[in-house]
């Protein structure tokens, strides 16, 4: 990084940011294969490796997470220009606050969720008890064209009231 800094003060800041920039994008493609596994560790595992080579995989993974990190912290450190100052104290002050606006972005687009599939719950139950309303008004009718039909086709009713067989049923 010092060559850089020699080499041209006015691109020092573009490169040194495309090379870290570099180095944090392979840090947080190696943290989200570690989040990956860990999240899949929770899950009933389907495949064919064993306990042991899936432990020494994550192993693996966070040892060289770490690794990063530290060339990471090293390299703001040490090597940066002394034009940029306190490189690593700025970098970990901007992280921890995106940090912390991700969190509550994620807890607001939680909440949001949440509260559309408490709406589609009662949604569905609505319509769930809507059904069963029509259902039971739908059953009352239609006992009551029983009735009326097995009344009109009772021999009483005929006997009192007869009509030709070719009346209505229900007239």
């Amino acid at each position: 990084m010092q060559e850089i800094a020699k080499a041209d003060p006015n691109n020092v800041f573009l490169q040194i940011g495309n090379d870290l920039g570099a180095l944090m994008d392979a840090y947080d493609e190696i943290g989200q294969a570690f989040l990956t596994q860990e999240a899949e560790a929770a899950k009933v595992y389907t495949g064919k490796d064993s306990v042991g080579k899936r432990a020494l995989t994550r192993v693996i993974i966070r040892s060289r997470l770490d690794a990063m990190f530290t060339e990471l912290r090293e390299t703001m450190v040490y090597r940066a220009p002394p034009e940029l100052g306190d490189l690593w104290g700025k970098y970990e002050k901007m992280w921890k606050q995106i940090v912390i606006e991700q969190d509550e972005a994620h807890k607001r687009e939680t909440a949001k969720i949440q509260i559309e599939a408490a709406r589609q719950r009662r949604r569905v139950k609505k319509r769930k008890e809507d059904a069963v309303w029509v259902g039971a008004i739908l059953f009352v009718v239609a006992w009551y064209v029983a009735v009326l039909v097995l009344i009109r086709t009772s021999h009483t009713y005929r006997g009192l009231y007869s009509s030709p067989w070719w009346s209505c049923v229900l007239c």
